[in-house]
């Protein structure tokens, strides 16, 4: 099973039990989870509302890892493998049945996969087909993918894979690093990529297409992006754990090279033990993204100064859902660049059209602001390029081996000579803009990773 937990650690059952709410009633391969993990990943697995009446539903969540959690009380259990980033990653099948022999009148369960690795469109898929396998055939379906997995090669940055899983074969690709764009167009299934077929394993599931999420918020993307890319607290909420878990995701996705430097929920509930850390009375931590469904938040977070709620456009006559409609609030943001007119009116349009032009359609957004976060890069990068010692400078003894100091005011006078290519309101806006964002930790977090780039290509060069 060693091989097996470098992709999976294991897979929890979790049922409703009425007296006791979701309990977690078999780890598969058994793995040691502490008590509050044990009781977070039963709640995270579970919509915290009714969703159905009989039916199945996706989502995925994201907790935290404490350091007594590592350590393994039962000699019997594997000791677990040490966290990638200190946070483990579920990815749940929530089903639910009638069920007349219960007091509920229907039966709930959930089979959730647990990881150590954010990768939502190949988890997603993993576990949106040995669901139903799992639900139709019990623990046998189980010991297959298992052993399906422990099969698999090792995962390996940037490497694109064949693996073999319950009668199928899944193409993926994996990321250079968590923080690498994953794009069609550089994919390496090249032109032959087929979104049914090849995962992009870093990437949002596709299906169903992420624009619908956004329909009542299009016009208001751009100022999401920013406030993204600013690391400004965002409340996501949404009438389900699948739709939130997808929204957040998907806009991870959007700051990318750019390196997270905040906290991402993609479902979040009041049972989780970072509750009252997240949640309180103080202004909400930089970056923070938070996924939610319960009603409770709307009123606990009332000082929260941007909210996006996720759904599509509320119908005239229809039923409105408790909490926020559908749609984009903020207290604070104003725009610094202009947004893409011609693009909002395609996406606008693909919104009344088919599931396929829907689809493309968000392929064709993801790309647009992929490509604004990279250009927020370019000036920042051709600055840097100027901190790199000549030859010269490396060749004295004591030369330096790493980049010179990042000076604020000599990067202004390089962006007045050669402003960014993206479109800003004025140069005033463009100035507050990176003034801002040289302020956030993403910053601070990007720059210390160019050091170390910088430092390692110099000692190659000695």
């Amino acid at each position: 099973m060693l091989k097996m937990r470098k992709w999976v650690l294991t897979f929890a059952v979790v049922d409703f039990d009425l007296d006791l709410g979701p309990v977690v009633r078999a780890l598969y391969p058994p793995v040691y989870l502490s008590p509050s993990e044990t009781e977070n990943i039963a709640f995270s697995a579970f919509p915290d509302s009714l969703q159905f009446d009989q039916g199945t539903e996706v989502h995925s969540f994201r907790i935290r890892i404490y350091p007594d959690s590592l350590h393994t009380p039962c000699q019997n259990t594997l000791k677990r493998p040490e966290p990638l980033d200190g946070f483990m990653y579920g990815f749940s099948y929530f089903s639910q049945k009638r069920d007349s022999s219960s007091k509920r009148g229907y039966h709930q369960s959930s089979l959730v996969l647990l990881t150590d690795h954010q990768y939502p469109a190949f988890f997603t898929n993993v576990v949106s087909k040995l669901g139903p396998l799992y639900q139709n055939h019990g623990i046998t379906m189980l010991e297959t993918a298992c052993h399906n997995i422990a099969n698999w090669q090792s995962p390996s940055p940037g490497s694109t894979l064949e693996l073999g899983f319950l009668g199928s074969v899944l193409h993926v690709e994996l990321p250079t690093s968590i923080d690498s764009q994953q794009l069609i167009e550089t994919a390496s299934f090249g032109r032959g990529f087929d979104p049914t077929e090849h995962l992009l394993a870093s990437s949002v599931p596709l299906y169903p297409p992420p624009i619908n999420l956004f329909e009542a918020s299009l016009s208001h993307l751009w100022s999401v992006w920013e406030c993204l890319i600013l690391c400004e607290p965002l409340l996501v909420y949404g009438p389900s754990p699948s739709m939130t878990s997808q929204a957040v995701w998907w806009l991870r996705d959007l700051i990318r090279p750019i390196p997270l430097a905040a906290d991402i929920r993609p479902y979040f509930t009041i049972h989780d033990r970072d509750h009252a850390l997240l949640v309180n009375k103080s202004p909400p931590k930089a970056g923070l993204v938070l996924g939610v469904t319960n009603p409770f938040f709307e009123k606990s977070c009332t000082h929260w100064p941007h909210v996006l709620s996720v759904g599509r456009r509320t119908r005239q006559g229809a039923t409105v859902v408790t909490g926020p409609c559908a749609g984009w609030a903020t207290k604070t943001h104003r725009r610094y660049i202009s947004k893409d007119r011609q693009l909002l009116k395609r996406l606008e349009r693909a919104c009344t059209s088919s599931t396929l032009d829907r689809m493309q359609a968000s392929l064709e957004l993801r790309r647009h602001f992929c490509s604004r976060t990279n250009a927020v890069l370019v000036p920042l990068n051709r600055y840097l390029n100027t901190l790199i010692p000549s030859p010269a400078e490396r060749n004295t003894t004591l030369g330096p081996r790493r980049l010179k100091p990042f000076n604020t005011a000599e990067f202004f006078s390089s962006l007045r000579s050669s402003p960014s290519a993206l479109p800003f309101k004025s140069s005033s806006k463009q100035r507050e803009f990176y003034e801002k964002w040289l302020r956030t930790p993403a910053f601070g977090l990007w720059l210390a990773r160019q050091e170390e780039v910088v430092q390692d290509a110099l000692r190659q060069k000695i």
